[in-house]
């Protein structure tokens, strides 16, 4: 079975970027690089909503990724201007249960939003991996949004970086079925 993680950079107060989608606050660091890298060998597929899709199309080409496969949930697009994304208007926790179960390397949710609220409300993600910046915001785009669950985690792991930024890793607990 394919694991599913859940992850990016994000501030103290829990937002994955500015109102205007601005990511200026972001501190980049020889350590972040390191686990990046170790995480991208593991996958071959990253799924992200529209908005998360339209952010990455606004800042440029983006050019395919060997080796990895990107999806797009959308229930408004008709097409993607990019010919190595596919777009996946169906039911997204069905969807992405069948790429669960069959072969591969691991999957990356990339961004926030109502895609990462159906996954986590359909007991489909495994892990939650952030690096913390030390800013608070104030305001702008959410990592989690108002979910119809709790999520139980474990910590995997814990890393402060020079720069005083924190990674932390944490296993999703399975929901138990009542």
């Amino acid at each position: 079975m394919r694991k599913i993680t859940f992850g990016g950079a994000i501030s103290l107060d829990n937002y994955l970027a500015r109102l205007d989608d601005g990511v200026d606050w972001l501190q980049w660091s020889d350590e972040a690089a390191e686990i990046m890298g170790d995480y991208w060998s593991t996958i071959d597929t990253v799924l992200m909503g529209r908005k998360t899709y339209e952010v990455a199309l606004r800042k440029g080409p983006q050019g395919s990724m060997p080796g990895i496969t990107g999806y797009v949930f959308s229930r408004t697009l008709t097409s993607l201007p990019d010919k190595n994304a596919v777009l996946v208007r169906e039911n997204a926790a069905e969807v992405v249960r069948e790429m669960k179960s069959g072969k591969g390397k691991d999957i990356c949710l990339m961004g926030g939003g109502s895609l990462a609220k159906t996954l986590f409300e359909a007991n489909l993600i495994d892990e939650i991996g952030f690096n913390i910046h030390p800013v608070l915001l104030g305001s702008g785009i959410p990592v989690y949004h108002i979910m119809n669950c709790e999520t139980k985690l474990e910590l995997m792991k814990c890393k402060p970086f020079k720069n005083g930024c924190v990674y932390v890793q944490y296993q999703v607990k399975p929901k138990l079925n009542k």
